[in-house]
Formats: C-alpha cells, structure tokens, sequence
C-alpha cells in the first residue's frame, strides 16, 4: 500500500472518531437540558472487536434518557479478508480486483436514535471511508424518521443537508436525496421509511482529498440538521394515542433494518459485534 493512503486512511479514522466524540457530548448535553425528574441519560461505552479478524471499534449507546429513549453512536475502524458472501456482494457491485483479492479496510461513525417524545423524530446518519488493495470510496449520509411529521422540521433537515452539498457540486444535494429516496424505500411496505435526507455510496471522484472533505462536511452538518429538531420537540405534551403511533412506525424501522439496510449485512457478515451492528434497533416496536 502507498504510503500516502496509509495517511489517508489514518486521517479518516481519526475524524470520524472525532465525529463521534462531539455527537455524544452534544447529546449528553441535550439530556442535561430536557425536563424530567430522571437523572440525564449518559452512554456507556464499550470497545468492540471483530472475531477472526482485524481492527474494532468503540460502542456508545445510552438508554433510557430523558430525550433519548435509545441512541447508539459507533466509531470502527476495522480490516482484515472478507468472507465469501461480502466478498461475492463486492465483487457484484464492481469493485476491482474484489474476485482475487478480498482484503479491505473500512472505517466511519453510525448513528441512530430513538427519541423518547413521539413528537421527536428519530434518526440516522453514518459516514465511513472503504478501502480495498485496488480501490476506495466514501459512502453515508443522514435521513430523518418521524413518526409524527411537521413539515419545517422536515424543511429545516433538507435545507441543513442541501447547504453541506452545495460548495461540493450544485447537482449533490438532488442526486444524493434522490438515491435516498430510493434507498430507504421499504418494498414490502410499498412507502419510505422516513422523509428521507441524502444517501451515497461508492463515492470515487479520483480526488481523494475532495471527496473526504464532502464527507466530512456531511458528517458536520448532522448536529445542526438535527439538535434544534430534538430540543424543541422533546418538551411537547404527547399522549397514548401518539405513543402507539410511535411504536408502529419503529416497527416499520426495525423491518428495514434488519432486511433491507447494507450496512447491517455487512457487519454481520463481517464479523462484526452483533450488539454493536445491531444497536439500530429501537428499544420498544410494535406491530398490528
């Protein structure tokens, strides 16, 4: 491998672990601020390593919060040799040399929370670097859930989103919020799963340093896109009905994930901690 891409690689490593550590203490903040006699949630960390293989990570998930009823913020950073399944998935997707040579390194944040206030939408943003001893790529995004939708909350999200993709080129914002509109469809629903946001993948223009400095613009935007949603929601009086619609709507998350979502697949097929890939999913659903 070039040295300069054993730089590369260290320096996404590092900035999406930055990422997660100012999402968590501005989560942690959240919860100092939100009403309720329960003392504010805090998340309990948990170093995460991938069996027969190469690399971890770190684990933060807080449950049971004043704002958050769950959320999950993982940082990794993991390498080793694919197993034949994500290894044929790769290869299917055109990834050179993927056929003879299943090594990989990949790294990147991934973040879903659960907010207790039905009001409150939930939500979901990652973004990662993948690389391969013949190619590499960036790929995330962040896309909004509500159970309950307000239309500005879901205009000040895009708005958010828009404003982080336009110095990287005037068509990203419409092309990645397309492909999320496809991406986070559910078939066997016939609907989306949320309002969608942007989504992207395999993300290679040939400038290294360009392409990390959009990803890295998507991952700084996340806190401003959705902090001011949070905060003013979780104060909002809700009653049994709108709790009810609340778990059938995380219902409908838990089936996407767990069928349809890339990054599940992979990191169970990875070998990654189940509790780690899995933290996704919400504390309560239900289905009717």
């Amino acid at each position: 491998m070039r040295p300069a891409m054993d730089e590369q690689r260290h320096r996404a490593a590092l900035w999406f672990r930055e990422l997660r550590d100012r999402i968590t203490a501005a989560f942690e903040a959240l919860e100092d601020r939100a009403p309720g006699d329960a003392p504010a949630g805090r998340f309990e960390v948990t170093p995460t390593e991938r069996a027969d293989n190469g690399g971890g990570g770190i684990m933060s998930v807080m449950r049971g919060g004043r704002a958050f009823e769950k959320v999950g913020v993982n940082w990794s950073e993991v390498h080793g040799t694919l197993a034949p399944r994500a290894q044929a998935a790769m290869a299917a997707r055109g990834v050179p040399g993927m056929e003879d040579d299943p090594r990989f390194w990949a790294s990147g944040i991934s973040l879903v929370a659960h907010m207790r206030n039905p009001h409150a939408p939930a939500v979901h943003m990652n973004t990662r670097m993948f690389w391969t001893p013949r190619a590499w790529w960036f790929g995330g995004g962040s896309d909004l859930n509500p159970c309950i939708e307000y239309a500005d909350d879901t205009a000040h999200f895009h708005n958010t989103l828009r404003d982080a993709c336009l110095p990287h080129g005037a068509e990203y914002y419409d092309r990645f919020k397309a492909w999320a509109d496809e991406y986070f469809f559910i078939p066997h629903r016939g609907r989306a799963r949320g309002v969608g946001g942007i989504f992207y993948d395999d993300l290679n223009t040939g400038d290294w340093e360009a392409d990390f400095a959009f990803t890295r613009d998507v991952g700084a935007a996340f806190l401003p896109a959705f902090l001011p949603l949070a905060e003013a929601r979780m104060t909002q009086a809700f009653d049994d009905t709108d709790r009810d619609t609340q778990l059938i709507h995380r219902g409908l998350y838990a089936e996407y994930n767990l069928v349809y979502d890339r990054g599940t697949k992979f990191g169970l097929e990875t070998g990654h901690n189940a509790d780690a890939v899995l933290m996704s999913l919400p504390p309560l659903a239900k289905w009717v």
